[in-house]
């Protein structure tokens, strides 16, 4: 059976510098000529965004929350069979989850057969890295620990240190980085700054000097899992025949939160065609479904607004019984408009009757796991957002009731109105389907 290099990067704790490292290693390969797959543990839609820049080929999420073990390994298979590599970048730190460690990227390693590479901050600690590193090799038997990158090391005087307890915990030391301004991402509004994507070829060089690649390529060689047992993919069996027009909403800010899996579903579907809703655009009538997923839209409601063609014709196509599915921002922008700090208000679509606050005595952010049942189907997703419901009027009644990861109830409400179905919760439908247009 075919064996290839494929690994997961995690961390003791966030903030530890698994991005940066994860996307130098991709750059790094990439150079090297390797076809290198990359993956992102949870639900997070804009680290993705860096891999497949750097890569130049999609990034897939794989989720033990949103969706089953057995979904979980037929998407990797699938998307591992044609790359090199398969770098995973990992979330928050190694063993937190939505209970306990259950959803966590400890988890995904489990499932995948994934060894780890651990990155650890090693600021201002040396020998105290030894119980540290013991406890991740030794916490979970089904989980490897293939070896360790440490980051923000002070000198070469201060790595040596580490690469001593390298050896008293017998666990491969692949190598460092320095604590270096430059190399740490800008944060904006809901995570990373992906506004201005550059390749970065002195991470990339960085990278290569300091971190023994090949070492570490040859420590995580590992069997692919077998393609053959995924022949009748849970994921094809509720997409019907390639012949319906489906529209997104696409823009590298204003809506831009999509899961790369969710295109390959629509693309089996049918016709996909792309359209941004800053510039005016008439959208067909005979549309079979009309799909605004999540971004930034607060943040360009001036474009939103001056777009008024566009507008205009997502409101009649909704009217005329148009399906429509709008999540997190693309909800936004269905409403009647957006109040901002300063007492700007900007006109939206119009069609959801109750408008939202970017100021900042209303804002405070949202996050977490979503799930509920409509039409007898369970449905899974997350919620992260600042903005909220304008304080002023009535909000109309949410369709079901949906709960958190442990199940108990939150108030996000779920939106219907004709065939549109809006709401702060981002879908994953990929396995499940979506019954409001299926």
């Amino acid at each position: 059976m075919k064996k290839q290099p494929q690994f997961l990067i995690a961390a003791p704790t966030s903030g530890s510098g698994k991005t940066t490292i994860s996307r130098g290693l991709m750059d790094l390969l990439v150079h090297q000529g390797l076809r290198v797959q990359p993956f992102k543990c949870g639900p997070d839609y804009i680290d993705t965004k860096f891999h497949a820049q750097v890569c130049q080929r999609p990034s897939y999420n794989l989720d033990t929350f949103m969706a089953s073990e057995q979904h979980v390994r037929e998407l990797y298979a699938q998307h591992a069979q044609l790359a090199d590599v398969c770098i995973v970048e990992g979330m928050m730190g190694m063993y937190d989850g939505y209970d306990r460690y259950k959803g966590s990227c400890a988890e995904i390693a489990r499932v995948l057969g994934l060894p780890v590479v651990l990155v650890v901050n090693a600021q201002s600690a040396a020998y105290s890295m030894a119980p540290l590193l013991n406890g991740f090799m030794h916490f979970n038997d089904e989980v490897e620990v293939a070896g360790v990158i440490f980051n923000k090391v002070g000198s070469e005087r201060h790595f040596a240190m580490l690469q001593q307890v390298c050896d008293d915990v017998q666990l491969p030391c692949f190598g460092y980085l320095t604590r270096q301004k430059d190399l740490e991402q800008s944060s904006r509004y809901l995570g990373l700054d992906f506004s201005d994507m550059k390749q970065d070829g002195g991470l990339a060089d960085l990278i290569g000097d300091r971190i023994d690649w090949k070492a570490l390529l040859a420590a995580t060689e590992k069997e692919m899992l077998p393609m053959e047992k995924y022949d009748n993919m849970s994921y094809d069996n509720h997409n019907t025949a390639g012949n319906q027009k489906i529209y997104v909403a696409r823009n590298e800010d204003s809506f831009s939160f999509i899961y790369a899996e969710h295109l390959d579903v629509l693309q089996r579907k049918g016709e996909v065609r792309f359209f941004n809703p800053e510039e005016d655009f008439n959208l067909p009538a005979d549309t079979d479904l009309l799909y605004l997923p999540g971004g930034y839209p607060e943040k360009h409601a001036t474009a939103l607004t001056t777009a008024e063609v566009t507008r205009t014709s997502i409101k009649h196509y909704v009217e005329n019984g148009g399906h429509v599915l709008a999540e997190c921002g693309g909800m936004i922008y269905l409403t009647e408009g957006i109040l901002a700090d300063s007492g700007a208000y900007y006109e939206m679509v119009g069609v959801l009757p109750f408008k939202i606050s970017m100021r900042k005595q209303d804002r405070k952010l949202s996050l977490g796991y979503r799930q509920f049942t409509y039409g007898g189907q369970a449905l899974r997703g997350h919620e992260f957002h600042y903005t909220q419901f304008a304080p002023e009027g009535e909000l109309p009644t949410s369709m079901v009731q949906v709960y958190d990861a442990r199940g108990r109830k939150v108030t996000t409400p779920v939106f219907r109105y004709k065939n549109v179905v809006a709401s702060y919760t981002h879908l994953y439908f990929a396995e499940s389907g979506c019954p409001f247009w299926d």
